[in-house]
């Protein structure tokens, strides 16, 4: 999620793991910046009129879901957004490094266990980005951040300097995880508030049970793949349990797993039988 707006103080949102007391201390960001702020991005305008973001709303972004795992992952910036982006990418088992000549306690920590590579160190450069798949930057630095994202971009590469959107080829939404179900949320930068209401609703309206569900259906699909010869006969079968009658859902919350079971093998049956 791009975070934006014109107050010049972090936020609990920017940093979940903070009391505010302490945000409110906190060393602005770069992209703190607002209309009439010194501007941080690389139209590099002296002040900044906001100019750079106004087609926010309008672009329409792809969304996709990465697969992080054994790729690397580059983190520039050692302070407590480095810290929050840092562990992202470990819950996504992405294989991380730092680089910054100095770091959050907790990032120290993660490297001396070896979860993660840390050079004490600030950005050199293009050879920084050498075999990286995405970096995300988060340095006090303007001109740092500049040249990452320029050479990044020169190697059509994922870059994400934080909170500046000219700044970044992708963004990050604001993530529901349950199980192995994730609910992304983005409002374009348009409003970080409305994204964290969202973010805390959906996770009350779509809790534990849709991610039993999904494990549930996890184990019938190689049954499904084996069996049914055609994309839409497994729609079908898969469309029919989702939405019949009784609801899954309301089995699974009513502790009647048993019976959602066999209501599959039911399913199964008459779509084997349809086969025949």
């Amino acid at each position: 999620m791009v975070l934006g707006g014109p107050s010049p103080l972090l936020s609990a949102e920017d940093h979940p793991r903070l009391p505010q007391s302490q945000i409110a201390s906190l060393p602005l960001m770069p992209a703190q910046a607002y209309a009439g702020k010194e501007c941080v991005c690389q139209f590099r305008k002296g002040i900044c009129d906001q100019s750079c973001v106004r087609d926010m709303l309008e672009t329409p972004f792809y969304i996709a879901c990465l697969k992080l795992t054994g790729r690397s992952c580059l983190v520039v910036g050692g302070g407590d957004i480095g810290l929050e982006k840092v562990e992202g990418l470990l819950a996504c088992n992405g294989d991380v490094a730092l680089i910054a000549p100095t770091a959050h306690p907790e990032l120290e920590r993660l490297a001396s266990e070896g979860s993660i590579q840390w050079e004490k160190r600030a950005y050199a450069g293009p050879e920084d980005l050498e075999g990286v798949f995405m970096v995300i930057a988060c340095t006090d630095d303007s001109e740092v951040n500049i040249g990452i994202f320029d050479d990044a971009e020169q190697r059509a590469m994922l870059v994400n300097i934080v909170d500046v959107p000219p700044l970044c080829n992708f963004i990050l939404p604001a993530i529901v995880r349950t199980g192995p179900l994730a609910i992304a949320i983005s409002t374009a930068g348009a409003s970080p508030a409305l994204a964290k209401r969202m973010k805390r609703e959906i996770s009350e309206l779509f809790g534990e049970e849709y991610a039993r569900l999904a494990v549930i259906l996890n184990d019938a699909r190689g049954w499904a793949k084996g069996t049914l010869p055609t994309y839409q006969d497994r729609k079908e079968f898969f469309e029919g349990i989702v939405n019949g009658d009784p609801d899954p859902i309301a089995l699974i919350r009513e502790s009647e797993e048993p019976a959602l079971l066999a209501l599959i093998e039911s399913a199964k049956e008459r779509a084997a039988a349809a086969l025949a």
